[in-house]
């Protein structure tokens, strides 16, 4: 906004800057990433707390409800009985009620242990406890409960596991005994359930996916060939896909709008004086509301059929942008694995998010709850504002990721687009993107990312604050908290376009953020209701094409498993491949409009500042020229017909004015 407002104060001479594509380059927004990299050394600063305090081991390691990290020698905390254990032979955390799952503090609520082995046998009986501690050495009672006792102690019902104890296993890295039989968990399933009434519904249907593993791994596979094969062919069919989105708007709009003063009529023809008072009173409103709506529906079709009539040309330029973005694709093929390095770099940095979270869980204070009498760690004040530091680090380097993709395919579709001769471009286009991306402009991508958290923060927080009042507040207080939540989202969502094109200009001219924010913004104002086609008419061919592939996935998954009659249950295989599917297609067709944005951007100023004429030569692919041209042509028909028209109202004018002349002078 600061960006886009500096421009009431900019210079003509900065207005009517030459852009000069590909040239004069040099580093952009120094400060911010300067500012970016201390921020991440904060970021570093906490992990490496974290870890000091010893929260990673008690993470990794777990420990017990008595504050005793397992496998280790602990130190006794005062005013707690059984802590200060030494459990270096004891190295794997038991539950005593694995299958208590408090699902509001996802968490188990159970009294937790540290054992030698996990019990891989079914214990039916406080016998077969006493039997398993003496041959394995592994204590499954609380530690102040000889095994001798399991059966006669007073408290065994609250100090020794829930009977019977299920067979468990470790977990890989983390030392927990984790139930082998999934049935322990059924009810948990059930509570997210509330049309399973029975077991066997929840069994089948995880028999289901597990037996039809192969099919949705192979159906996931093809969404992902179907998706790749529509962003090199979707430049043939958007014609196609154009002219259907008008037949549907425009027999949606007028069939609806007629409905409409159909139902009026209707209900026009059923009211009769001769009705019950009540009755006749409630078939005015009806007939009045109908009336409303009719109208209502009748000026939007209008206008909408009007902004159709007037903008059929500019749909012209989104056809020519998607048959280009087509050619780009198969020019530049890496483009289609952005996807894959974007979806791996963000995993791998909410990997590591979320185990720094974790340990910032375990680094807190230990303190007895007086309720329980069991060990909890709190998090004390500085380890608050860590976490909220490590909250904003999540949004900030996650935009940070993307915004680093905008700006790869930004550079090499500039790339393409500004190179007259297709065969004198870099080898690889995409590389050096990304190297020139490196080299001088991360701290623009880095100011990027940071308005885009700015206001993603607050939204979220209004966001949280109304899901923690739900029912509790007023309807005013809950309209006002949903119409700001609504608000900045849309600003969210102005911003990140913005941002795009900003990016673009800057990839073209080397300029810091503001200036490329303030260039772009121009531009686009200039092309407003090119803008408006493209994201409309270009939004709706993309969806169609989202809808697909999850419609050819998930017919191809419904004649897999109808061939497969072993699958009893089709509907979780099938919605996870739907999901899966639209997910995969959404990230591929993201990339699509992404390159039909800056297409958009680079066409847009090489209209303005080139016309064709030697030493003004157009960069623009020949489907674009071909729409310049028709364009032209149409333009250069209309002036014409407009000054003959023009000429033969002036000489009328003059023969008027001639004939009057003679009258007055007879």
């Amino acid at each position: 906004w600061v960006c886009v407002t500096s421009t009431m104060s900019a210079s003509p001479l900065q207005k009517s800057r030459e852009w000069k594509p590909l040239e004069q380059r040099k580093c952009t927004d120094i400060p911010w990433l300067l500012l970016f990299i201390l921020f991440n050394v904060g970021m570093l600063c906490i992990c490496g707390f974290a870890i000091a305090t010893g929260a990673a081991s008690r993470l990794i390691s777990g420990y017990d409800s008595y504050g005793n990290t397992c496998g280790q020698k602990n130190a006794k905390i005062p005013g707690i009985e059984l802590s200060g254990r030494d459990h270096t032979s004891r190295k794997y955390v038991f539950f005593l009620d694995p299958c208590n799952i408090d699902i509001l503090r996802r968490k188990i609520k159970s009294v937790a242990l540290c054992v030698s082995k996990c019990p891989d046998t079914e214990l039916k009986t406080y016998e077969d406890l006493r039997n398993f501690s003496t041959v394995y050495g592994s204590d499954l009672c609380s530690y102040d409960v000889q095994p001798d006792t399991y059966s006669s102690h007073a408290n065994r019902s609250t100090k020794c596991p829930t009977l019977p104890v299920h067979p468990s296993a470790s977990l890989p890295v983390f030392h927990r005994c984790i139930p082998v039989d999934i049935s322990c968990y059924a009810r948990f399933a059930e509570a997210f359930i509330t049309f399973v009434s029975d077991n066997s519904v929840v069994h089948r249907v995880i028999a289901g996916v597990m037996t039809s593993k192969e099919i949705i791994m192979g159906l996931c596979l093809l969404a992902l060939v179907l998706s790749l094969i529509l962003m090199v062919v979707i430049r043939y069919i958007s014609v196609v896909l154009v002219w259907i989105l008008t037949a549907v708007v425009v027999v949606g709009s007028i069939g609806g709008t007629g409905i409409l003063w159909w139902l009026y009529v209707d209900h026009s023809k059923s009211v009769n004086a001769s009705l019950p008072a009540l009755e006749l009173e409630v078939a005015k409103d009806n007939q009045k509301a109908l009336l409303i709506y009719a109208i209502a529906a009748t000026i939007f079709t209008v206008i909408l059929l009007l902004l159709m009539f007037f903008m059929r040309k500019r749909v012209a330029l989104t056809i020519a942008l998607f048959h280009v973005a087509g050619k780009v694709f198969t020019h530049l093929p890496l483009l289609a694995l952005q996807p894959f390095w974007t979806f791996l770099t963000l995993m791998l940095f909410w990997v590591y998010w979320i185990s720094v979270l974790l340990f910032l869980g375990s680094a807190g204070s230990p303190v007895q709850n007086n309720q329980t009498g069991l060990v909890e760690f709190k998090m004390d004040g500085p380890l608050q504002y860590m976490v909220w530091y490590h909250a904003v680090g999540l949004i900030w380097i996650s935009e940070f990721i993307l915004a680093c993709q905008q700006m790869t395919v930004a550079g090499a579709v500039v790339t393409y687009y500004f190179t007259r001769d297709k065969s004198q471009m870099p080898f690889t286009p995409i590389v050096s993107s990304v190297l020139r991306l490196m080299r001088y402009h991360l701290g623009t991508v880095v100011k990027g990312a940071f308005i885009i958290t700015l206001v993603e923060i607050p939204r979220l927080i209004l966001t949280y604050i109304h899901s923690q009042l739900k029912g509790r507040e007023n309807a005013c207080a809950r309209c006002m908290l949903k119409a700001c939540i609504c608000c900045l989202w849309c600003l969210e969502k102005c911003l990140t376009y913005l941002n795009m094109n900003a990016y673009t200009a800057t990839a073209i001219n080397s300029t810091n953020f503001c200036t490329s924010a303030r260039d772009a913004f121009f531009i686009l104002a200039e092309n407003a209701l090119r803008v408006a086609a493209i994201n409309s008419v270009g939004d709706f061919v993309l969806f169609l094409g989202k809808v697909l592939i999850v419609s050819c996935t998930a017919f191809a998954g419904i004649l897999s498993l109808n061939y497969q009659r072993e699958y009893t249950v089709w509907v979780l295989p099938l919605i996870i491949v739907c999901v899966f599917s639209f997910l995969v297609a959404h990230c591929f067709l993201s990339i699509f409009e992404i390159v039909v944005d800056v297409l958009f951007l680079c066409f847009a100023i090489d209209t303005k500042y080139n016309d064709g004429s030697p030493g003004r030569e157009y960069y623009m692919d020949k489907a674009l020229m071909e729409f310049v041209e028709n364009t032209r042509r149409a333009t250069e028909r209309y002036s014409k017909v407009e000054g003959e028209s023009r000429e033969m109202k002036s000489m009328f004018l003059f023969s008027v004015k001639h004939k009057r002349r003679y009258f007055e002078e007879c």
